[in-house]
């Protein structure tokens, strides 16, 4: 009889997880904060734990950075995550991003109501809800929800399997579908886009798993390495290539609609309107260079590997996702009216931008991982800092007024279980006096804004001129890198459409920018219509998808109702997170395009990673 093999315990180099583990053991004592520290004391121990967390995590990358570097990665867990300088780079970029979301998602109005519904299983326009809202309760759950997310997103770009790749995608996932729903305002729409970007992800998650299968089945195993090794002996591959390109395609898939390129860009739009905007640029900057990275080691690593035939035909699919990313995102971006569903369209552009940069996976220049690595930063620095502007920048009411509750506008007390509140409900009073409401997020209702507030204006048009390449941005620099990387393959093509795809995007940020600085604040003319109006190329702003009494398309009492709402926005004060958060985006903005080299040789490190 022969005797049992001894057991060897595995070995685990635990210093290289700990950037990870910071992070989602801080999401785990959160739920335990959830549970025994009172409500009085919970929200400010939430917030201190997690900006604790997320400052360890990006301390503890910045301390691992030489020995990793020195090594050129580390396998851990048995191969299942590989921390090496590119891995690394993308969770620094990941936390760091973020760390600033962090900050607006944990800012208040100056009367203490964050962005977040007070009780998220409350219905809609409900008795509870209305309650809820008058005993101010606070949704702090939202903490160990965003910790959780940031580790999945730590650990997408760094797996070296395929399985634990899609783990890390739910583990990902699931926290932003609970955090799309939970928006203080317009509550129905919000839950709408959790629900929409729920059902999509979960198609994307099964095509990307049984993607995984397919690729089993070709190599037998599911590390990436393995299958690497086994596209380059040529093993199984007789009668077997269709198998593995289709499920490398698949897997694509779900990674392609995480980063929100066409054709997979649909649900984009319609959550980044429907969520809380703070946890808009939270999904927009952090799970775009997640998924990215995610993309990238894919692509390089089995990618590169597979028979140069196979990797033509993998090359001409991401041409045309890139190709019709961009057009999808800068042609229907122009015609945008909502502010959040504008800069939905930009993330969709900017993904065709970040696609442009992958075309040359098959030659580990470097080049265009340095692209992708200063392009995530540049653009994740931009869009946090913009959607922060827009959570500042709200509707304001003179005074208190009754809206139907369908509107989800009315004062708390005018109509039981409606709306954002009155002077007594979750938003208070204006800097400038009256009732304020929901984000201002119609195009129209920035006109003027620049003289108002010269400064926050200020910082949103750097932000859109960064978005739009104008030099001496960090989007110029990111835009550049990029397009070099696909000119020194041979697909100057892709980067010439790039560059028209550019150029025709800065016409819907420009025009935000002459809404904002040279156009007065909408004034109501005889036919109902307004200046600003016409400039933002719609007949008047709107409400919650409602037209404004007084212009083409408003009918009856409901128009009466919300006229008082439609050309009054105000700068809410705030307990000052918000301003941190965009003043360090408009210094990284700048540094990045004036100072952009070290960056860049960072960049170039990063790299340097092993298949």
């Amino acid at each position: 009889m022969t005797p049992a093999a001894a057991f060897v315990a595995p070995v685990i180099e635990w210093a290289y997880l700990v950037p990870v583990l910071v992070v989602l053991g801080a999401g785990v004592v959160g739920v335990l904060v959830e549970a025994f520290v009172p409500d009085r004391a919970r929200r400010v121990v939430q917030v201190v734990l997690a900006l604790a967390a997320l400052a360890g995590a990006l301390t503890s990358i910045v301390l691992l950075w030489p020995d990793v570097l020195a090594q050129n990665g580390v396998r851990v867990l048995g191969g299942a995550l590989v921390v090496d300088p590119f891995g690394l780079a993308v969770q620094g970029i990941v936390v760091v991003l973020a760390l600033l979301a962090t900050l607006v998602i944990a800012d208040r109005t100056s009367t203490k109501q964050d962005a977040f519904a007070p009780t998220a299983a409350a219905v809609p326009g409900s008795a509870y809800e209305d309650l809820a809202r008058r005993r101010g309760l606070e949704q702090t759950e939202v903490f160990p929800l965003v910790l959780f997310a940031v580790g999945g997103m730590m650990i997408f770009p760094a797996t070296g399997d395929l399985l634990t790749m899609f783990v890390a995608l739910e583990v990902l996932s699931l926290p932003l579908y609970v955090l799309t729903a939970l928006a203080r305002r317009r509550r129905l729409l919000s839950q709408e886009a959790s629900f929409k970007y729920f059902l999509l992800g979960a198609f994307a998650s099964a095509i990307f798993i049984f993607g995984v299968a397919l690729v089993y089945g070709f190599a037998g195993s599911v590390r990436l390495a393995d299958v690497r090794g086994a596209l380059l002996e040529g093993g199984g591959l007789d009668g077997m290539t269709g198998l593995v390109l289709l499920g490398l395609v698949m897997v694509l898939t779900g990674l392609l609609f995480k980063v929100g390129a066409a054709p997979f860009h649909s649900w984009t739009p319609d959550v980044y309107q429907g969520a809380p905007t703070p946890v808009t640029g939270f999904m927009a900057a952090c799970t775009k260079a997640a998924a990215f990275g995610a993309l990238l080691r894919v692509l390089y690593v089995v990618g590169s590997a597979l028979p140069p035939d196979l990797q033509e035909k993998l090359v001409v699919a991401l041409w045309v996702v890139a190709i019709l990313t961009m057009i999808v995102g800068t042609v229907i971006g122009v015609i945008q009216t909502d502010m959040k569903r504008l800069l939905a369209y930009s993330s969709i552009a900017h993904a065709g931008f970040l696609v442009v940069a992958l075309v040359g996976f098959g030659e580990l220049s470097g080049f265009g991982v340095r692209a992708l690595l200063f392009y995530l930063l540049a653009y994740g620095l931009a869009t946090v800092g913009a959607f922060a502007v827009v959570t500042l920048v709200r509707e304001r009411a003179p005074q208190p007024v009754v809206v139907p509750a369908e509107a989800e506008l009315a004062t708390v007390g005018a109509v039981p279980g409606a709306g954002t509140g009155g002077p007594a409900g979750p938003s208070g009073e204006s800097p400038d006096g009256g009732v304020v409401l929901g984000e201002a997020t119609h195009l129209t209702e920035w006109a003027g804004l620049g003289k108002r507030s010269p400064w926050l204006a200020g910082a949103f048009a750097l932000f859109l001129l960064s978005m739009a390449g104008i030099p001496l941005t960090a989007g110029f620099i990111a835009k550049f890198t990029a397009f070099q990387s696909a000119v020194a393959v041979g697909a100057w093509p892709l980067a010439l459409i790039g560059v028209l795809a550019s150029a025709v995007a800065v016409f819907f940020y420009v025009r935000v920018i002459v809404l904002m600085f040279f156009t007065p604040s909408p004034r109501a003319t005889t036919d109902g219509s307004s200046e600003a109006a016409t400039l933002a190329g719609a007949d008047a702003p709107s409400t919650d998808g409602e037209p404004v009494a007084g212009t083409p398309g408003a009918t009856g009492g409901r128009g009466a109702a919300v006229a008082a709402l439609a050309s009054r926005v105000t700068v809410v004060r705030s307990e000052g997170f918000t301003t941190i958060a965009i003043t360090i985006c408009v210094i990284g903005v700048i540094l990045l395009g004036v100072l952009p080299s070290s960056v860049l040789d960072l960049a170039f490190e990063a790299a340097k990673f092993r298949p």
